[in-house]
């Protein structure tokens, strides 16, 4: 039997408090409300827009980002070079959410991509689907490198310039925004365990696709202090030389999580 406490006279009922949304869903279906809460939302399945997002790349990185991902409540789909790759080790841990498939049905099938591919073949890839990426948000997080003799990052492919330039100007009509490229993969989705706050940069020559970034780099776990917005897509040039850094840090430390951030 159920028990229910009595009304007190005049007392108005008590309901339920609503879970805040995501501010991707507010952003994607134009509902308006603070773009950062003051703590990180709660996702409820009901109340969360389904955000169909394409990564293209099924790698360490890919997988990192689509397992955080679908956790927030996106569908997302990992795309493969090849679509007969076997893939039973990447989906391990990534959830229900998320399927696989060649890289051009995942580009064109997605709301947002995800460019996780190798840095130095990137560019000629992603070229070649500039039509599936007509008119979408390309969040490119991927450094162009050559290697050095033990492997780790040595120099960069385009000096003077950068990968996501280059992404934009051979994509005219899609929205290129750099961001996520000055860590180790697993703090893109675990910022929060690093002792010192680190920070996610973005460039990008559009104001709203930046916005939509932002809101899903929250739901990623990263706070409102923590993004930098640095400027146009120029800046990203910035952000990939830091790459340079890194390897120095991996030959003294070894592979310990850690993030070229900015103090203040």
């Amino acid at each position: 039997m159920e028990h229910r406490q009595p009304r007190l006279p005049g007392r108005r009922p008590r309901h339920p408090r609503r879970r805040p949304r995501s501010p991707l869903a507010d952003r994607l279906t134009g509902r308006t409300s603070p773009l950062f809460p003051s703590s990180p939302p709660r996702y409820r399945k009901e109340h969360h827009h389904m955000t169909t997002i394409g990564i293209l790349g099924a790698g360490r990185v890919g997988t990192n980002l689509a397992g955080k991902l679908a956790e927030a409540g996106h569908h997302v789909t990992l795309g493969r070079r090849s679509p007969t790759e076997d893939t039973t080790a990447a989906t391990e841990g990534t959830g229900p959410r998320v399927s696989f498939a060649d890289q051009r049905t995942t580009a064109r099938t997605a709301e947002i991509v995800i460019n996780a591919t190798p840095g130095d073949s990137a560019l000629d890839r992603l070229a070649g689907l500039r039509t599936e990426l007509a008119g979408k948000i390309l969040i490119d997080v991927s450094n162009a490198t050559r290697d050095a003799g033990d492997g780790l990052p040595g120099d960069l492919c385009h000096p003077g310039s950068s990968l996501a330039e280059k992404l934009q100007a051979a994509l005219p009509d899609t929205r290129v925004v750099k961001t996520l490229n000055t860590m180790l993969f697993m703090v893109m989705t675990a910022p929060e365990t690093l002792a010192t706050p680190p920070t996610a940069y973005l460039s990008g020559n559009d104001g709203h696709a930046k916005t939509t970034v932002t809101a899903l780099l929250h739901d990623l776990g990263w706070q409102p202090a923590w993004i930098e917005d640095l400027g146009d897509i120029t800046t990203a040039r910035a952000t990939e030389a830091m790459i340079l850094v890194v390897p120095h840090v991996l030959r003294r430390h070894g592979f310990e999580p850690f993030a070229v951030s900015l103090a203040r």
